[in-house]
Parts: structure tokens; C-alpha cells; sequence
């Protein structure tokens, strides 16, 4: 005789989204793993930072010294900070991620689109600010003092954090439009020209002429100027905001690019 009741075996179980947080913590978790197993993707981004932040030092201290630069080491280690995140990321995992399919595969799940590149920006920003660790620790080593104490320092690791961060939508954006490895790889050749035509070398005040001009509208002039003067001048408001603001607007750019990316490969998939 029936009861009119359905046995609780017998129930579909519906299966429920696991929330945004659990999406993005699940990817970026997964983007932490496996960088332990890429120690080449990683190993350059710290080593060739600290060497030329010692090649630096030992090479052009007196030069910089003549042009009104006291403390050439601090003027210095900005530099290999930035040098240190920029352009470090999982974008090369994710092309193999699309490659293999395994991307594909992901489109099918109900995971949130915008949490599978937040979360591994979330892992490289936990990635750069470790970066700045070593960096910070020969800074130290060679006599670099922060003018701000250790809240300077945490200041400064954030700020270089944010940074590397904002450069991450590039190669990202490169990873989904083309799927290819040798577009990602070549996507700090970005950042170059930005390098060098700023402050890296010298105070704004010794440029001359045209690069002096595009020093000026350069973001990295006023990144560079921020963590400065964090080191040597303590917490000044009108350097700080100039490079909190290039972060948000290389960010903003970046990001638009690479979650435009994801948006068309989320539709041709």
C-alpha cells in the first residue's frame, strides 16, 4: 500500500553552487600548489633582480653619488622590487590549462567565470609579495634602512604586491586571446620600455630633454618614487598617492583586457 511518500534514497539530490569565495579559493589554492613544481618560472623573477641590484650598486654608486643621490642603495632597491613582481604569474600554466582541455572542462562546471582568473590572481599576488621577501633581506644586508620602520616595510611589500598585481592582466590577456606559451613569455617585453625610460637609474631632476618628458608620463616614475619614499623620506602623502594612483590605472587597463580575453573565451567555448 502506498503512502504517498517518496523514500528519502529515492530523492535527487541537487547539487548547490559552492559560493564565489570557495570558487576563487579552490583555483587560487590549486595555482599555489603548483608552483613548486615550476621552480623555472620562478627562480628568474628572483635571481636576476638581486643580481643586478648588486651589479648596480657596484657600478654606478659613485656616478649616482655625483648627481646628488646620497643613498644610491635605497634608490636602488625599488627597482629590484619591481623588477622582482613584474610580470610574474600563472598565465603560462593557464595556457596549458586550455592546451590540455582541462579549461574546457572547467567551463562545464558551475564555477564562477570571473573566479577562474581571480583566483589566480590572488595566487600570484600571494607569489610577488613573497618575491619581495629575499629582495628586502639583501637589501638589509647591504645597509638599506626604512625611514617608516616596519610598518614602511609592510607598506612598501603591499605596494609592490598591488603592483605586480595590476601587470598581471596582461599576460593573462595574452594567455586566453592566443593560447600560446611563446606570446605569454614574451609579454615582460612590456614592461621594458617602461623600465628604463623612468627613474631607474637616476633622480628625476638629472633627466634632460626627451626622456625627461616621457619619465613624466611614465606610471613606473611614480611607483618607484612611492617605495622610495617609504625608505627615505617616511610616510608623505603627495609621493604616495601619485603611486597608488599609477597602480589603479595600469590595473584598470590590464584588467579590462584580460577579463575581456576571458569573456571571449568563455564564449567560443
Amino acid at each position: 500500500m502506498s503512502t504517498g511518500t517518496t523514500p528519502r534514497s529515492a530523492r535527487r539530490v541537487e547539487p548547490r553552487n559552492a559560493g564565489f569565495l570557495s570558487d576563487l579559493l579552490t583555483v587560487a589554492s590549486r595555482a599555489l600548489r603548483a608552483i613548486p613544481r615550476e621552480p623555472a618560472a620562478v627562480i628568474p623573477a628572483l635571481v636576476i633582480p638581486l643580481f643586478f641590484f648588486v651589479v648596480n650598486i657596484g657600478a654606478l654608486e659613485p656616478v649616482a653619488q655625483a648627481t646628488g643621490v646620497q643613498d644610491f642603495r635605497a634608490f636602488q632597491l625599488p627597482v629590484a622590487i619591481i623588477f622582482a613582481v613584474t610580470g610574474v604569474s600563472r598565465a603560462s600554466g593557464l595556457v596549458t590549462d586550455i592546451s590540455s582541455g582541462y579549461f574546457d572542462r572547467l567551463l562545464l562546471t558551475p564555477i564562477r567565470r570571473s573566479a577562474l582568473l581571480l583566483g589566480l590572481m590572488v595566487a600570484d599576488l600571494v607569489l610577488v609579495m613573497a618575491l619581495c621577501v629575499p629582495v628586502l633581506i639583501l637589501g638589509v644586508i647591504v645597509g638599506v634602512n626604512f625611514a617608516t620602520g616596519l610598518p614602511g616595510v609592510i607598506g612598501f611589500v603591499i605596494i609592490a604586491g598591488l603592483w605586480g598585481l595590476a601587470f598581471t592582466g596582461f599576460p593573462y590577456a595574452i594567455a586566453l586571446r592566443t593560447g600560446s606559451a611563446a606570446a605569454v613569455n614574451s609579454s615582460f617585453l612590456l614592461f621594458f620600455p617602461f623600465a628604463f625610460l623612468t627613474t631607474s637609474f637616476l633622480p628625476k631632476e638629472a633627466l634632460t630633454g626627451w626622456l625627461a618628458a616621457i619619465a613624466d608620463y611614465n606610471p613606473i616614475t611614480y611607483l618607484l618614487a612611492a617605495l622610495r619614499s617609504l625608505l627615505t623620506a617616511g610616510w608623505v602623502w603627495t609621493d604616495l598617492w601619485p603611486g597608488l594612483l599609477a597602480i589603479v590605472v595600469v590595473g584598470a587597463v590590464s584588467f579590462t583586457l584580460a577579463f575581456g580575453a576571458l569573456r571571449g573565451r568563455v564564449s567560443r567555448g
